[in-house]
């Protein structure tokens, strides 16, 4: 597995796809609706990226395989809160492609580019049902520093 630095290609097809998968997550979360949501995700990133794949201090890579065809993404950048250190603000393995290490190699990788660049800490977050992410993470030796829960009220569920 390496990386390299997206295409302007590559980084226009994953922009697309980051703002369709962000989306319904958004519309769940604040409770409003699909239209509203993209309009957030494309908003977001568009802060986030204010430039696009020139944008400072951000990391926009292709994950290849052992053949140079790209199968996945990763960025890194700046924590997003402004805490120390660097965050993954997206990393994702085309799913054909899961389960052959190429998503530890790639967070190996993430590691190796955050301390060269002066970093000594790396943050992320994963939405709570990605079990197969916690325990990539978790083998890697990350460790969770904060819990955040919501439930949905007015349905049966939990309120008996």
């Amino acid at each position: 597995m390496t990386t390299r630095p997206m295409t302007q290609e590559e980084y226009e097809v994953w922009r697309e796809r980051a703002i369709a998968g962000h989306a319904p997550m958004v519309a769940e979360a604040a409770g409003c609706s699909l239209a509203e949501a993209f309009e957030f995700a494309r908003s977001d990133l568009a802060q986030l990226l204010p430039a696009g794949l020139g944008s400072e201090g951000m990391w926009l890579l292709a994950v290849l395989d052992e053949s140079d065809r790209q199968v996945g993404v990763l960025w890194i950048g700046p924590h997003p809160e402004g805490r120390p250190g660097a965050y993954v603000y997206d990393i994702e393995i085309e799913e054909a492609h899961r389960g052959l290490g190429l998503g530890r190699a790639a967070m190996v990788e993430a590691e190796s580019i955050v301390l060269g660049s002066g970093f000594d800490r790396i943050s992320l977050n994963v939405l709570g049902p990605n079990l197969t992410a916690k325990r990539l993470y978790d083998s890697l030796g990350y460790q969770v520093v904060a819990t955040r829960m919501t439930k949905t009220l007015g349905t049966s569920r939990g309120n008996d």
